[in-house]
């Protein structure tokens, strides 16, 4: 059931949450032309048994790939990759280039070995919620990277500390 909420409150939410500081991932899937990914700051731990995630995508080319993949990798980053973050987040800038330091798994998805860590995936659950996709994933694998500086997505810019 949708309920009409009015314009107010939807300002009010988006608001809220520029104003909610989260981290940042760029989650990846082995498309059918190629890599795919985007970043993303919606990711949120949901359990521990079995390990899960979820995050939610909306709509463009790369967004379907990732919320129609039974694989995924969320590849949460670190201050140093704030132009790495800008890159996923803006359609036909550079991605999945060597200078950004991509390597593939033997299972065909994309990972950034220099991530804070790198969270492999298979798909548990979609969910359509207005124009997003909430996704459930499992971690059936994960690599924690070196430790470093955080990147923080508030205010609608991206930002570093430490």
């Amino acid at each position: 059931m949708s309920v009409d909420i009015g314009t107010g409150v939807v300002e009010q939410f988006k608001a809220a949450f520029r104003g909610y500081p989260t981290g940042v991932a760029v989650i990846t899937v082995a498309g059918p032309d190629g890599p795919a990914g985007l970043t993303a700051s919606s990711v949120a731990s949901v359990s521990l048994a079995p390990p899960a995630l979820s995050f939610s995508v909306m709509d463009s080319p790369s967004a379907r790939l990732i919320a129609a993949a039974d694989r995924l990798v969320v590849n949460i980053l670190g201050a140093e990759h704030a132009d790495l973050a800008r890159d996923f987040s803006r359609p036909g800038a550079p991605r999945f280039t060597p200078e950004q330091g991509w390597t593939i798994l033997p299972t065909g998805e994309p990972i950034l070995p220099g991530a804070q860590a790198a969270l492999r995936c298979v798909t548990l659950h979609r969910l359509p919620v207005g124009a997003s996709m909430v996704v459930v994933a499992e971690v059936v694998a994960a690599e924690v990277g070196p430790p470093g500086g955080r990147l923080i997505y508030h205010e609608r810019r991206f930002v570093t500390e430490g």
